[in-house]
């Protein structure tokens, strides 16, 4: 089974193409970052090209925008290429089944984004009516 699950922000608006057949596909990219930080207390973020086809990618293009959240469940898939100096790369690309939008509907575009590695977590508390629980679990 082949199945990817991401939550991250978009890095740049989407970019929607159509096919010489006629099917819409929408492409952006989306930074998710790691769970830890390395020794440096650096957080590590890994970014994946995502592709969503028809109607999937119309609704993308329409709704999203650089800095939003999304989640994403898709397949990923292996694409070789020739690079500009002749080299044959790799690039691993998200074939999207589902979108979710995660940025609140009434947020503003120039409102901040919060995310695990920036932001406020105390203010996105407060703004979104979160209570701050302990995070000592015992298991």
């Amino acid at each position: 089974m082949n199945k990817l699950f991401i939550i991250g922000n978009l890095t740049r608006d989407p970019e929607t193409r159509t096919t010489t057949s006629g099917v819409s596909v929408c492409s952006f990219s989306v930074a998710v970052s790691r769970r830890y930080s390395s020794s440096s207390g650096e957080r590590q973020t890994d970014f994946f090209r995502v592709s969503a086809w028809r109607q999937l990618g119309e609704t993308c293009q329409k709704y999203l925008a650089k800095g939003r959240k999304v989640a994403v469940v898709g397949e990923l898939q292996p694409r070789l290429y020739e690079a500009s100096d002749g080299t044959t790369r790799l690039s691993l690309e998200v074939n999207a089944d589902e979108v979710e939008f995660l940025t609140p509907k009434g947020q503003q575009d120039d409102a901040p984004v919060y995310t695990a590695g920036g932001g406020s977590p105390k203010a996105a508390y407060e703004e979104f009516g979160f209570e701050n629980v302990n995070d000592e679990l015992p298991f």
